[in-house]
């Protein structure tokens, strides 16, 4: 009984062997790629599949989703002769898993390759200034030539990303002082810019208050003379009105010189010939004014006395 019982349970492990062989479970979004007796057969899709057991074998699983691959730095020389250290991101999806298994060895490697090689391509027709700036047109261009050497592989290229583009220390250096001496530049301009209008206001200020100075000044003068006027028609006026006579006249004119010879100003004023006249009829009513008694010639009564017309001189006396 022992050896029965032995080969029973050989065959019942042969037979778990063979089932599990032959139902083959794929993951969504997964294929598998079956082999008989080396040579490809056919492939495997999502769900519950079924093998010929010790005659079809499984000769690679892909993952049909889509994969995130980052590449280490590569140094990349411009055209400039400058080395600058390139970080890629490359995503990608197997669209056929025959493909991608029997095309190419390894696509992982294949893809890295052939993003270094292109990558030094396109940055050798470049400035590092142009580099730096040209991020989408560097992106488009790998993704354009990825996308077709990797189509015969099975593979899309649905995106490129450069993670980072390190120049050399001493040119990052040199761009950090010229982006310091942009901002001091732009801060210098905006200043003076500041200080522009600043003076620009200022003296649209000045040139406004001289105006309306200027303005207000003539306004006043205006109304000066046009009360002076006026005043100096009112005693025209009133003059006329009373009938004044030359002696009132005379009066006045004498009572006016003082204010007339006031200020430094008035270093030479010229007296009017009937200024002689106007003082001999004053001092002939002064000396009425003065004398009632008199017979109008100046004197006190007793004789003639001195006349304002013709000054008398004391004749000297000899001892």
């Amino acid at each position: 009984m022992g050896p029965i019982i032995i080969v029973l349970v050989v065959l019942v492990v042969l037979v778990v062997i063979a089932l599990v062989q032959t139902i083959q479970v794929i993951q969504q979004a997964s294929a598998a790629i079956v082999e008989r007796f080396g040579r490809y057969t056919r492939t495997l899709n999502a769900g519950l599949n079924i093998v010929v057991p010790f005659i079809d074998r499984i000769r690679n699983r892909i993952d049909l989703r889509e994969q995130v691959v980052p590449f280490p730095p590569q140094p990349v020389i411009t055209q400039d002769n400058l080395v600058v250290n390139i970080d890629t991101v490359i995503y990608y999806q197997v669209t056929d898993a025959r493909a991608a298994t029997y095309e190419v060895s390894n696509y992982i490697q294949a893809i890295e390759q052939l993003t270094v090689t292109t990558l030094r391509n396109i940055i050798g027709g470049m400035d590092l200034e142009r580099t730096l700036t040209s991020r989408e047109e560097i992106n488009a261009a790998l993704r354009g030539v990825l996308d077709e050497a990797t189509g015969k592989w099975g593979i899309r290229v649905n995106r490129v990303e450069l993670k980072a583009i390190e120049p050399p220390t001493s040119i990052q250096d040199s761009m950090e002082k010229q982006m310091r001496a942009d901002r001091d530049k732009r801060a210098a301009i905006l200043q003076a810019e500041g200080v522009r209008q600043s003076e620009i206001l200022q003296a649209e200020g000045a040139k406004q208050s001289e105006i309306l100075r200027a303005e207000g000044d003539a306004r006043a003068a205006a109304l000066r003379a046009e009360g002076e006027a006026q005043a100096i028609r009112t005693v025209f006026e009133a003059i006329h009105a009373g009938d004044a006579d030359q002696k009132l006249l005379s009066y006045q004119y004498v009572q006016m010189l003082p204010k007339i010879a006031e200020g430094d100003a008035n270093k030479l004023w010229i007296v009017p010939s009937e200024l002689g006249d106007a003082l001999k009829g004053l001092g002939g009513n002064i000396g009425r004014f003065t004398n009632p008694g008199g017979d109008g010639n100046g004197g006190n009564g007793d004789g003639p006395g001195p006349s304002l017309d013709k000054p008398t001189r004391e004749q000297p006396r000899i001892e």
